[in-house]
């Protein structure tokens, strides 16, 4: 494995595998490596050649966000990891190599940006666009892996590379979960032990919502929210943030989950001091 921490490096990297035929496929991560990136890089090394995972601390996330914490971060930890899993390349720049001092341009998605999470990360999704356009500008993958588990993020990425006619596709990927239902996730390193045993009711009161469309043929969004924050309320250390029934194109809400196409069914909560997000795709009639 290769480790390039310098863009013009992968600016010449990544063509001259492109020349030899190689199909590329990116996979940007934000450090904290764990089996959920690791279910990503196996995707990618089915749909491509050569599989580049880039690992950037991004502090645009975070401007003025003081209560998401974030998990350490341990560079040759997940350098080991990927090489580990038999990655090609892992592009690790440094802050000032991505963002130098005078930098002033950024990507937003508009409206997108300011919907769930970002009501209450004013950043948080500016600085995700604004970094993904970067390393798919250095990188040029055919392949963009994104994972379902953040939901949004994923539906903006999509929207930008649509938008501005960028040449990658972007994958979505399955969220992987633990036994218990868990979403695999760098932040639950970050709950003690009472407030892990209580997380899982997060996929459990989106279960209760799914057992009701496709049982009991339950539509209406302000039944299927109700009975996931029933669900939620059994747990005293879990405090929603929202529940959201929302399109998957434009993040609007929904009055009903649609009868003939998919929707996403999201919500994000405090579990004791840490914050998690969740969600399922609802669908249409088969």
């Amino acid at each position: 494995m290769e480790i390039v921490t310098r863009i013009p490096r992968m600016r010449m990297l990544a063509p001259r595998l492109k020349r030899d035929g190689k199909k590329l496929a990116l996979i940007p991560t934000m450090s904290a490596l764990h089996e959920g990136h690791a279910s990503l890089i196996r995707r990618a090394q089915i749909i491509a050649d050569v599989v580049v995972v880039s690992i950037f601390f991004n502090p645009i996330y975070f401007q003025g966000d003081d209560e998401f914490e974030v998990p350490t971060r341990d560079l040759a930890r997940d350098a080991e990891l990927v090489a580990n899993k038999g990655v090609d390349v892992l592009f690790a720049p440094s802050m000032d190599e991505i963002y130098p001092e005078d930098f002033l341009t950024y990507v937003t998605t508009d409206i997108l940006d300011c919907r769930l999470c970002g009501a209450n990360q004013p950043n948080y999704f500016r600085g995700v666009t604004t970094i993904v356009n970067k390393l798919i500008n250095i990188v040029q993958p055919h392949f963009t892996l994104v994972g379902q588990k953040d939901a949004q993020q994923s539906i903006i990425i999509r929207r930008m590379v649509r938008d501005l006619s960028m040449d990658t596709e972007v994958v979505i990927c399955p969220t992987l979960r633990g036994p218990d239902g868990l979403v695999i996730s760098s932040r639950n390193a970050l709950l003690n032990p009472a407030e892990r045993r209580a997380a899982p009711v997060l996929y459990r009161s989106l279960q209760r919502a799914q057992m009701l469309v496709e049982r009991d043929g339950v539509r209406d969004a302000a039944t299927l929210i109700d009975a996931v924050r029933e669900v939620l309320a059994t747990e005293p250390l879990v405090r929603p943030e929202y529940v959201a029934l929302v399109d998957l194109d434009n993040l609007n809400p929904l009055p009903a989950v649609p009868e003939n196409a998919d929707c996403l069914l999201a919500l994000a909560a405090h579990v004791g001091h840490v914050r998690l997000t969740d969600n399922i795709i609802l669908g249409g009639d088969e």
